[in-house]
């Protein structure tokens, strides 16, 4: 590295300007201390994937909840979470992460973020439900009214206008951190550069935290730490995340005897497709998929012998995918089911959420998004329509570039799909319709899934075909920290003068999540780890007593 140029001093220095970085600048204000934040992105972009994500956060016996008859709590999501993530005997530090996070997630997540100007959906949506086993047994995926670009816009505004603000904070965006420097056993600050102009800077602290994110946006690091049982990695996966979340700052840190763990325990999406519009390389977003869509292989065989449908398991989901020949699947619908379930999660094909337009929001649910599904069909090239099976077999095959799909076997898996409905509801013998019907039973689900619609039917024509990829996403595993999100070497002990939040610990613990989530987890992680820092550097505990 070149000659330094710059030198910040400060009480904080913070690496990272996502959610969790935010919440930790924010909360240290509070404090009155000195904050300088470096973010490698561009100020417009400030919040990373929290600004362009959903918005939803799992959050347990809320009076949203309540309201909704909804009689949860804190040691029923923590038998759901332990179920879902399977851990080891010997992952004691994330465990004990998972049962820091759901007992006080309500209380220090969901009530401090009211404090602070957020608001609601007020119907909790249900994710996760689990398939062998039981996920969430209750609805517990929050979801902002506005968005994650609601959520960081609020966030940030309240850290711009912070009465010690002017003072105290320093933001320097397009700033890469590219060291950690150690003097003897404590972490002094970090040495960097300046993305735009090269020019090199350090900055020295009394704490630093680590808020730098995960490794999916790094897909070469995804394929490399891929998890093992699901056998080899897909050779295409699509890039959920964004270049900056490339598991830099976790290699460094390797090299000083920091304790890296967990990093094949990720969250992927299985149904990624191009963005029509995208703005890096590669670049996917992952698909809400269709309930009443069937699931199938690149042949046109219908995945199973169990159907594939989402909302019960994500892990499964991803591990059933990467069992067939070709590592990328099909769904089939129509456009009368898509314009009723299909959705793409984030911010950005979510206008009228982001936007908070009411009116707009509830017209789409009641009569379809035919919007989203107009630009998907004209625009991303994963999407392709025809009026006969036949046709539709031909399209498949040319945007492949192959003769994959067999004609035949997407007439049958059609035909026996519908002839299934067809029966009535009585006679139904089809996994997939049995988990319709549950779906269909909670309110939040009911308005936005399909009545047992066949696939061919003249009156719901075009046909429709999604060519979906495995989409990379969220990070489980990362930088070991204690409860106090302390950076532990790889002998268990504390780094002094060091903590991580947010994915980049694996949002506590280096994998708080285990194998698997119950979704909402992630932002939820971000917000409850970059206030446990915060009040941590200033020698206070957020948690006064432990369940």
């Amino acid at each position: 590295m070149g000659e330094v140029i710059s030198n910040y001093d400060s009480d904080v220095i913070i690496a990272g300007g996502g959610l969790a970085g935010i919440v930790s600048a924010l909360e240290l204000l509070n404090q009155n201390k000195k904050v300088i934040l470096f973010e490698r992105g561009l100020e417009e972009d400030f919040g990373g994937l929290a600004k362009v994500s959903f918005g939803g956060m799992f959050f347990v016996d809320t009076p949203i909840q309540q309201r909704g008859g909804i009689k949860d709590s804190p040691e029923l999501a923590f038998k759901d979470w332990c179920r879902v993530a399977k851990f080891s005997d010997d992952d004691i530090l994330p465990k004990k992460w998972a049962k820091h996070y759901v007992y006080h997630c309500k209380d220090q997540v969901f009530d401090w973020l009211k404090g602070e100007g957020i608001k609601f959906f007020p119907v909790v949506h249900w994710v996760e439900r689990g398939l062998y086993t039981p996920g969430n047994s209750y609805p517990r995926f929050h979801l902002v009214w506005g968005t994650g670009f609601e959520l960081v816009r609020v966030l940030v505004n309240n850290l711009r206008n912070h009465p010690n603000a002017k003072q105290n904070l320093i933001l320097k965006f397009s700033h890469k951190v590219e060291e950690v420097l150690f003097e003897e056993d404590r972490v002094i600050g970090i040495k960097g550069k300046e993305e735009t102009t090269g020019k090199v800077f350090n900055s020295f602290a009394n704490a630093t935290i680590i808020s730098s994110g995960g490794i999916g946006g790094n897909i070469d690091k995804v394929k490399e730490n891929w998890y093992k049982p699901w056998g080899a990695a897909p050779e295409k996966i699509l890039n959920g995340c964004n270049l900056f979340a490339d598991g830099y700052l976790h290699d460094e840190l390797e090299k000083s005897n920091v304790k890296i763990t967990h990093l094949d325990k990720m969250w992927p999406y299985a149904a990624g497709v191009h963005h029509p519009r995208p703005t890096i390389p590669n670049q996917g977003l992952s698909l809400v998929p269709p309930k009443s869509a069937i699931w199938l292989n690149s042949k046109g065989e219908r995945i199973g012998p169990m159907p594939l449908i989402t909302a019960y398991d994500t892990r499964y989901l991803v591990s059933q995918i990467c069992k067939q020949e070709k590592k990328y699947s099909w769904q089939v619908l129509n456009l009368k089911i898509a314009r009723k379930e299909l959705a793409i999660s984030g911010a950005e094909f979510n206008p009228d959420i982001r936007d908070k337009k009411l009116f707009k929001f509830l017209k789409s649910l009641l009569f379809g998004n035919k919007e989203l599904v107009k630009d998907m069909i004209d625009n991303c090239i994963d999407f392709v329509t025809a009026n006969s099976i036949e046709e539709l077999a031909v399209k498949m095959n040319a945007l492949n570039g192959d003769e994959e799909v067999d004609v035949n076997k997407l007439k049958e898996a059609i035909g026996d799909y519908d002839s299934n409905i067809s029966r009535g509801q009585k006679f139904h013998n089809d996994d997939q319709l049995r988990r319709i019907a549950h779906a269909r039973n909670y309110k939040g689900d009911k308005i936005r899934t399909s009545k047992f619609q066949k696939i061919v039917d003249p009156k719901t024509f075009p046909l429709i075909a999604i060519r979906e990829f495995i989409v990379s996403r969220k990070t489980l595993g990362g930088i070991q920290t204690d409860l106090n999100c302390c950076v532990l070497d790889i002998d268990g002990n504390r780094i002094n003068g060091l903590y991580s939040t947010g994915e980049a610990s694996g949002f506590g613990g280096g994998g708080m999540h285990g194998k698997g989530a119950l979704e909402g987890t992630f932002l939820g992680g971000c917000v409850f780890t970059g206030r446990i820092a915060a009040h941590s550097i200033v020698g206070k505990s957020l948690i006064k007593s432990e369940e």
